[in-house]
């Protein structure tokens, strides 16, 4: 077995590969930029070697730079994670002629299957289904739109090389095509140093499933099972479960069959993944195969049991398989949530900044701690679940502009889909990030959603559900009230607290009373408290009441209490008069007032926010790529103004409206900041 493994990578990928390296005794060596001279991985690691600066370009996927940190680290085997240099075929040329195992799979598979064009011939050849497109690449934006018209809109253009959403475009029409050729070039180029684009039909009402397979060198093969990954933004994986809640074992089987047949046809060796567009009858059709391991990887280990990292470094290893296709059995439902930093008040749009507070809930497996997605001890029965949650960050830590913007896988593990979800809901609920903008709400409020439950979404579900943008989530009654059953509760406990404070005035002694209104999402219930040593009983003006208990105390930002026999997690934030309370997706801000107190705040004027109809702010932290207008051009609405580059991402911002440019406070290679003002219109 190898004694050291260098990772050419880094973030939670990098953190994931060292401890399935720890666990079988073998020493780890990072790499990092200067952007990361602080991250978790380079703690994590036995040894680190810088290798640059911040850009990816610069740094982690420029060859000659990690081959000098292995050959002066000494490393005898490299795991390159997912993205960045996972899938080049140069790179893994480059180890073969240093003679260091690359833990992946032949130079020959990662050519004929990483490239996108490549793999599509051969599965056309191995007589599998795919989507009808173009398989040439595209020379310029007008043969884009050619080849567009001739395939029939919409289509999607997508990067050869490219992987994770990135260079990938859906055109509805012509100049949506000539955009999105443009964009997807540069995006390619950026991500993977690979600008060659590739067309193909973009089927309506899609499920995106794909096929864990696992071969060695020695000609053995077998699927892990799916993931149903249909849950995506910008074709960017969002949510993903094993195993889907679609197929039925008939087609499971057909699939993973083809799967492995398919990465034997190539000699591939390693962990990899065959994905697959399936319509609503169930016909599937091949996608793509990435030769690497997939970010979503987790669910298929805590269904599985199969650390896939492991297995990847022992096929690397040159050893066989010792697991058979008859040995491979699905047990209970895994969902993972991807974590990003993205603010998904302001369309999804990346955030960065300081992480001031990053507390993961508790990873357990029925209440056992898991380890690089195995069970300690037999897996958990009956009521048991699990909580892992896969990460590269750290509380005070730094979300940069230059790299992907996940930060988090949080999984979940039940013995059934609806035992899964909820267990998830409750360690979204538990999770506390400030600092930076998340889609934390976003994840829980698809979590409630209706369709997720069912089990009925397609690649369409983001788009079709919140096609005005996520504004958050609005509670149901029930929901309410068990809130301001528990902020009326809190309340008490820390008037309490405030009547004990030292050093008060004679004759000025504090009284809590029993009667009070409790007033959220434009909503008031008049309660009144009775407490005793075990909790609260609060009564509505109604007749109703619930009983509350907690061991919650002022300052405390995370609130566990228990309402009529039923958990609930609350994120606690203190405000004037009450808390800013986080609960299922919904950011409420709740007062607890004497009745007199809410009597007299009916009469206050509200706050009117300021007037930026006339202005084009900066979405996000970002670098302006090209300004589109000029001063004094006539706009109209929907047409680009500019572009804003953010964590390897072109965003082209649009006018919302028609109007004339009265003045531009921003040119091309500007750094800016969130609200900063990019242009200016008449009145």
């Amino acid at each position: 077995m190898f004694e050291k493994i260098l990772i050419a990578n880094r973030g939670e990928i990098a953190c994931r590969v060292i401890k399935s390296a720890r666990k079988m005794g073998i020493k780890t060596v990072a790499i990092y930029s200067d952007a990361d001279k602080q991250a978790l991985h380079v703690e994590m690691a036995d040894e680190a070697v810088h290798i640059g600066p911040p850009p990816a370009n610069q740094s982690y996927i420029v060859i000659d730079k990690v081959m000098e940190a292995i050959r002066s680290s000494g490393a005898q085997a490299v795991h390159p994670g997912y993205g960045f240099l996972s899938e080049n075929s140069k790179f893994a040329e480059a180890l073969a002629a240093e003679g260091v195992a690359f833990v992946g799979p032949p130079v020959g598979a990662i050519e004929k299957m990483g490239d996108k064009i490549t793999s599509k011939k051969i599965a056309i050849e191995a007589g599998v289904s795919t989507v009808p497109g173009h398989m040439g690449l595209i020379e310029d934006a007008e043969e884009a739109v050619r080849i567009s018209q001739e395939i029939g809109y919409p289509v999607m253009l997508k990067a050869s090389a490219g992987g994770g959403g990135k260079g990938m475009r859906i055109a509805c029409n012509d100049e949506e095509a000539r955009e999105g050729y443009q964009s997807s070039k540069n995006e390619a180029a950026n991500s993977f140093g690979d600008d060659r684009i590739f067309i193909e039909k973009f089927v309506t009402q899609p499920r995106h499933i794909e096929i864990q397979v696992l071969c060695d060198a020695h000609g053995n093969g077998i699927y892990l099972g799916e993931r149903e990954c249909s849950i995506q933004r910008r074709q960017q994986k969002v949510v993903e479960e094993a195993p889907s809640p679609f197929l039925d074992p008939e087609t499971r089987k057909a699939m993973g069959e083809q799967s492995v047949a398919l990465a034997k046809a190539v000699g591939y060796a390693s962990a990899g993944t065959v994905e697959f567009i399936v319509d609503g009858d169930k016909n599937f059709y091949f996608l793509e195969m990435n030769t690497r391991l997939q970010v979503e990887h987790p669910v298929t280990e805590l269904i599985t049991g199969v650390d896939l990292v492991e297995q990847m470094i022992r096929v690397a290893n040159g050893e066989p398989l010792t697991i058979k296709q008859e040995d491979v059995q699905l047990n209970g439902w895994a969902i993972e949530n991807r974590l990003y930093a993205e603010d998904p008040y302001r369309g999804f749009l990346p955030s960065i900044g300081r992480l001031t507070r990053y507390r993961p809930p508790a990873e357990l497996s029925g209440g056992l701690l898991l380890e690089n997605g195995k069970w300690q001890g037999d897996a958990p029965a009956g009521d048991g679940y699990a909580v892992r949650n896969d990460t590269g960050v750290y509380e005070g830590g730094e979300i940069s502009m230059y790299y992907d913007p996940m930060i988090a896988k949080l999984c979940t593990w039940a013995p059934t889909r609806d035992q899964a979800i909820e267990a998830m809901r409750n360690a979204l609920d538990g999770f506390e990030v400030e600092g930076i903008g998340h889609n934390l709400p976003f994840l829980s409020a698809v979590m409630d959603h209706p369709i997720f439950i069912e089990g009925t979404m397609t690649t369409a579900f983001i788009e079709e559900q919140y096609p005005e943008g996520f504004v958050g989530v609005e509670l149901p009654e029930v929901s309410l009230r068990r809130i301001a059953a528990s902020a009326a509760a809190m309340h008490r406990v820390a008037e309490i607290r405030r009547t004990r404070v030292s050093g008060r005035m004679d004759n000025h002694e504090r009284r809590v009373g029993s009667d009070w209104v409790v007033t959220l999402q434009d909503q008031s219930f008049a309660v009144t408290i009775e407490a005793d040593q075990m909790g609260s009983t609060v009564r509505f003006d109604d007749g109703s009441q619930m009983r509350v208990a907690s061991d919650w105390t002022p300052g405390d930002q995370l609130a566990t209490l228990d309402v009529d026999g039923s958990p609930l997690v609350l994120k606690v934030g203190k405000v004037s008069g009450g808390f800013r309370i986080r609960s299922r997706g919904a950011d409420l801000t709740v007062h607890v007032r004497t009745p007199r107190q809410a009597e007299l705040a009916l009469l206050m004027p509200e706050k009117i926010a300021p007037d930026t109809s006339k202005l084009l702010l900066c979405p996000m932290p970002g670098l302006i790529v090209k300004i589109d207008v000029e001063v004094g051009d006539e706009v109209q609405e929907g047409q680009a103004l500019c572009t804003v580059e953010a964590m390897k991402m072109e965003n082209i911002l649009r006018a919302e409206k028609k109007g004339v440019v009265a003045k531009i406070n921003a040119n091309a290679g500007d750094s800016l900041a969130v609200d900063d003002v990019i242009l200016e219109f008449e009145g």
